[in-house]
């Protein structure tokens, strides 16, 4: 009965890291969502940007893939849809990395061709193009990795991935106390802010990957067969 229970808690314990995950992401989710409504027509609830309206391919696109990529990327942490060849997982992560790849490319657009609102400077353009090349460096590697079934580090530079994908919903917590203190144009509290919330959001990945290494590493530990060597009057009665 206890072994049933502690199997049970730990089954549920595994659906908060998605519904964590979920609710960081919903910040930028339902802004992104406010700004496709925007775009298509409807009202001015955000405030308007010339940049997008001028050019809303890369923005719709970004906005679009970020979703994806936060939802289905925050499913991929649950053990129990990890098991079978065509498990959640699997077929997930069909939809996962080109969501990555279409997220990390927009981004970069964004960045360093869409005119930059007064709150950005160029210590952000350099933050923004240095993460956001480190994010398609990490799904690039991913794949290499997937293809050659090295699948631990696979899911290591996926990680990686996501936490830099899923930035945005920290950012947004970590922007507040500068937008106070020195308002929400200040260049200096705005790149500090920003930067910050992306080296966070890795050290946690980091620290996820790492626990997941001493986990794999003691479960191989356990699977290991000791043989015994065969007694020698065993060998002499089978002749």
């Amino acid at each position: 009965m206890d072994i049933a229970s502690t199997r049970a808690r730990t089954s549920w314990g595994s659906w908060l890291v998605p519904l964590g995950l979920i609710l960081l992401a919903l910040i930028p989710i339902v802004s992104g969502a406010l700004r496709l409504t925007q775009l298509g027509g409807g009202p001015q609830v955000v405030p308007a940007a010339a940049r997008f309206t001028d050019s809303p391919v890369p923005v719709v696109l970004h906005i679009v893939s970020a979703t994806l990529f936060s939802v289905f990327g925050a499913f991929q942490f649950v053990p129990v849809l990890r098991r079978g060849r065509r498990s959640w997982h699997t077929v997930a992560g069909r939809v996962l990395l080109p969501a990555g790849f279409v997220l990390a490319l927009s981004g970069l657009w964004m960045a360093t061709v869409y005119p930059h609102p007064a709150g950005d400077g160029p210590a952000l353009l350099v933050i923004r193009v240095v993460f956001g090349s480190y994010m398609l460096l990490s799904l690039v590697l991913a794949v290499r990795a997937l293809m050659r079934r090295r699948y631990s580090v696979h899911g290591a530079w996926m990680t990686r991935a996501y936490a830099l994908g899923v930035a945005a919903g920290t950012q947004a917590i970590a922007l507040i106390p500068g937008s106070i203190l020195f308002g929400s144009d200040d260049r200096i509290s705005r790149a500090v802010a920003i930067g910050a919330a992306w080296v966070l959001n890795l050290a946690v990945a980091e620290l996820v990957i790492r626990r997941r290494s001493i986990r794999g590493a003691r479960a191989s530990a356990r699977t290991v067969v000791v043989r015994m060597p065969l007694d020698p009057t065993t060998i002499e009665g089978t002749r």
